[in-house]
């Protein structure tokens, strides 16, 4: 099954950290983060993997060609959708759709953010799925509830009163037919077309227990670098 890598954004958060780089090309000990996210995912048995991009393109597309001459990629399927302007997540995935005409189920999963696990799991539940990870509540991130493995809502606020709350990961389980009736221009999945999806009741969950890691703010990105030295 493909895994479509959404590494398209600008990283603004990131720019002073990075020197302006792709987040997905920060640098971990010598290393970019892209490699970390691809040693993860071999490792639960992901070969195909399409990427799609925007802001320096040129960079990624460098890295990925060097690893799959001699490096983690050589026995692996890679491609790549450069979108000509931003599309935002949903919009990136619905242009991937219609360039390389997928018809089968395809995982999504953000650029910045590395799980130790959930593949398998994920791929045991119908589409459309997410995997949600039970998480100490910080004002990071908003949380998602769930009833039966039905995602019921998002909730933006983070006003919980729970002191652990079930958060979104960024790995999706989806399928062309979610995205029949999307226009293929800009516009967030999360905002746009999950809340659709959640109103049909038909929008599944799963939950991972593994580590997960999202580099998008600078704080998390330097606790990843002093995580990865050890």
């Amino acid at each position: 099954m493909k895994l479509l890598v959404l590494s398209g954004g600008f990283g603004t958060r990131l720019a002073n950290k990075i020197n302006g780089l792709p987040k997905s090309l920060a640098p971990i000990n010598g290393k970019p983060f892209l490699f970390y996210l691809l040693k993860s995912y071999l490792s639960q048995g992901i070969t195909e993997f399409v990427f799609l991009l925007h802001y320096k393109s040129e960079l990624i597309i460098e890295f990925l060609e060097k690893e799959k001459k001699s490096g983690i990629l050589m026995s692996c399927s890679v491609e790549y959708v450069v979108e000509p302007e931003p599309k935002g997540t949903g919009g990136a995935i619905a242009n991937a759709i219609n360039d390389l005409s997928i018809s089968e189920n395809f995982l999504v999963t953000n650029g910045d953010t590395l799980l130790s696990s959930g593949v398998d799991k994920i791929l045991n539940m119908e589409s459309p799925a997410i995997a949600v990870k039970k998480e100490k509540k910080n004002t990071r991130y908003g949380s998602v509830e769930k009833k039966d493995n039905k995602i019921v809502s998002f909730n933006k606020e983070k006003d919980s009163n729970d002191e652990f709350v079930y958060i979104n990961t960024g790995l999706y389980h989806l399928d062309c037919l979610v995205f029949a009736n999307e226009p293929n221009q800009n516009f967030s999945i999360e905002e746009t077309l999950f809340p659709k999806l959640v109103r049909k009741k038909i929008l599944n969950s799963v939950t991972i227990d593994g580590s997960f890691i999202d580099i998008g703010i600078p704080e998390d990105y330097e606790k990843f670098c002093k995580l990865a030295k050890k």
